[in-house]
């Protein structure tokens, strides 16, 4: 049995609701499918508790219409990469942070709230990141609904003179 197979094993004995919900893509990946809130952080935290994923590589979250969806890509130190989706319908987008698993992992969240307009949970006070102070409030630009058009409003501080002199 390969390592990334014994891993699949493992998740599955743990949580019966993982049955046919972990892939084996390749050598040294694994994926779930879209895992509820609540599924997800309790695979999140034996993932890095009991197997061994002790790196936090990124946070991917994308507009899907209806639902935010995100996948937390970790890994371990033999390579074998394991990313676990879950997703929040857009009514109510909000996520608990991982923060306490991985604080580096906080700037990953701060985009999440900033790009996509969706609340973290437990995520500590702080600068907003990646946007810059001046930018719009509710402009949230990984929104497929997003209107651009808003940043060329003259009151817009980050609009751009059209005549090139700014």
């Amino acid at each position: 049995m390969t390592n990334e197979e014994s891993i699949k094993s493992q998740l599955e004995g743990k949580f019966e609701f993982l049955k046919d919900k972990i892939k084996v893509t390749r050598e040294r990946r694994l994926f779930s499918e879209y895992l509820s809130q609540e599924e997800f952080l309790s695979v999140f935290a034996f993932a890095v508790k009991n197997l061994q994923f002790a790196h936090l590589c990124t946070i991917s979250g994308v507009d899907e219409i209806e639902n935010f969806g995100f996948v937390y890509h970790l890994a371990r130190q033999d390579g074998i990469v394991f990313s676990l989706k879950t997703s929040v319908p857009k009514d109510k987008a909000v996520i608990k942070s991982i923060g306490e698993y991985f604080p580096g992992g906080i700037i990953y969240e701060r985009e999440i709230e900033d790009l996509l307009g969706v609340k973290v949970e437990g995520l500590p006070p702080g600068e907003r990141y990646p946007l810059p102070d001046g930018w719009p409030a509710g402009q949230y630009p990984l929104r497929k609904d997003w209107n651009p058009e808003v940043l060329n409003e003259a009151k817009n501080p980050l609009a751009t003179n059209k005549e090139g002199d700014g």
